[in-house]
């Protein structure tokens, strides 16, 4: 989640990547490693991330697959497959495939006419369910055109082990271009040398990397044992109030939200469907400023009043929803690429029927919530429970997600023009994974528009359309709330 200033792509032509490190660590993260292994047994919790930019015009074909290959070169990820250590004594490992074909990764397809936006978002979708083969990289694109308005969608899904929302922003601004001429003076290196890794090749380099940095993990330990000693002794009373406080920040967090889950969204399954809505920054944020709030908040009251609706509409009263919301845990020291998020969650106040009122109780409980000292926890966790048998980790992890009826998600975007391949992007939409839960709400701005994707469980919500109409409406009356 983020509610900043949206980022400042720079040009291709600017950058110099020989600092930039997209994706640099090859070895998964423990988190990393049980996205990546938990939906082996699970596949209620695949976690894609789809990104569906909305073009102007159909991009030149053999410019785009020249920019893919010449990104392949810049960020190595892109050509990189996992590595599993033999008997998985480790966590999995990122490796150059030495089959790498770009014409598996990248497709084209032209829609029959007449096809609108809402053909392509299907489209989207079902690419979205397919499981990736894990023997390759795990991620796709495809270019679809034919829309009866001139216009082409251009689609990427990745997976959720390769990076989190902010992290693909991270690499979409890296990646598109300020202008829509070619820029043939950008840099451009050899493409990273195939690798035959095997499972025992990957055991063996992450046992080395583990003895290399042992003596600095240890240093660490101590350094961090001294200074924790002389803080206790030079405020004994400080000190115990701070563990008890942490102590309870912990409860806190790991204690469910204290309500249930709706009877109408109770169930769960493998069935997605996608929606979007747009609203202006600028409108979202004067409405937001009317109660106090910010722009995030805003946007969390809208969804919230349209779960109202939507029950209202079935004949159902409902007072508060379980909310999951991940906050971003990125410092401006962090490197790029990869999953730095903090899970939280709360009882959001779907019945309250006052924008104002909701918007007001929205933004306490988020100032709440991210002033939680506790709320890294699941982090710092992640290497006891990525030790469990899988099976164990994907059922527990199932139990915990599908008791939220929602995610909510921000991240900052794009705020001028850019292109691919000489198409300028109009919208980006967003979709984040929803390994679980009902619905997946995901709002990226772009050029001054706010583009929110909604990622639903069919088995969930039953009526798709239903549901967006009413999303639509309590969006309608929060913008409101700025033009009184």
């Amino acid at each position: 989640m983020a509610d900043g200033e949206p980022l400042i792509p720079p040009s291709a032509v600017d950058v110099d990547f020989s600092d930039v490190a997209w994706g640099a660590d090859r070895t998964m993260s423990d988190f990393e490693t049980g996205m990546w292994r938990m939906e082996e047994v699970q596949p209620k919790l695949r976690s894609p991330i789809v990104a569906v930019d909305v073009l102007d015009k159909p991009p030149d074909w053999d410019r785009l697959v020249r920019a893919h290959e010449w990104a392949s070169h810049m960020v190595p990820r892109i050509r990189m497959r996992v590595v599993e250590p033999t008997l998985r004594l480790g966590n999995p490992m990122w490796s150059v495939d030495p089959e790498f074909d770009l014409d598996y990764h990248l497709s084209r397809v032209r829609l029959p006419e007449p096809a609108t936006f809402d053909h392509a978002l299907r489209m989207c979708r079902h690419m979205a369910t397919e499981p990736f083969d894990r023997a390759r990289p795990p991620w796709s694109a495809m270019l679809i055109e034919g829309l009866d308005d001139g216009r082409a969608v251009y689609v990427v899904k990745t997976h959720h082990s390769i990076t989190d929302g902010l992290g693909g922003i991270q690499l979409m601004t890296l990646l598109h271009s300020r202008r829509p001429e070619p820029s043939p003076d950008k840099p451009d290196r050899p493409a990273p040398l195939p690798e035959q890794m095997s499972g025992g090749g990957a055991l063996f380099e992450q046992a080395l990397d583990n003895v290399r940095s042992a003596p600095g993990r240890l240093g660490g330990l101590i350094r961090g044992a001294v200074r924790t000693a002389m803080t206790v002794v030079g405020d004994p009373v400080g000190s115990v109030t701070e563990v008890a406080g942490y102590a309870n920040s912990i409860r806190r967090v790991v204690t469910p939200p204290p309500t249930t889950g709706s009877d109408l969204l109770r169930d769960r399954g493998l069935g997605r469907w996608f929606g979007v809505l747009e609203v202006s920054v600028d409108e979202l944020r004067s409405a937001a400023h009317v109660a106090g709030g910010s722009l995030n908040d805003a946007y969390v009251a809208a969804l919230l009043g349209g779960f109202r609706r939507y029950h209202e509409s079935f004949g159902h009263d409902l007072e508060t929803i379980p909310v999951g919301m991940p906050v971003s845990m990125r410092s401006a020291s962090d490197p790029t690429g990869g999953n730095r998020f903090a899970a939280a969650r709360f009882a959001g106040p779907v019945g309250e029927r006052d924008p104002v009122a909701r918007i007001k109780k929205v933004r306490a409980i988020i100032l709440g919530l991210r002033q939680e000292p506790a709320l890294g926890l699941l982090d710092s966790a992640a290497p006891l429970l990525v030790r469990l048998p899988t099976v164990v980790l994907a059922n527990w992890y199932l139990s915990q997600s599908t008791g939220l009826d929602l995610q909510a998600s921000n991240v900052a975007g794009v705020p001028v023009p850019v292109y691919l391949a000489g198409a300028r992007i109009e919208r980006m939409f967003p979709f984040g994974p929803a390994p679980g839960c009902a619905v997946m709400a995901t709002l990226v701005s772009h050029v001054g528009t706010c583009c929110i994707g909604v990622n639903l469980d069919t088995a969930a919500v039953t009526e798709p359309a239903r549901f967006m109409m009413c999303l639509q409406e309590s969006l309608d009356e929060i913008v409101e709330l700025g033009r009184g």
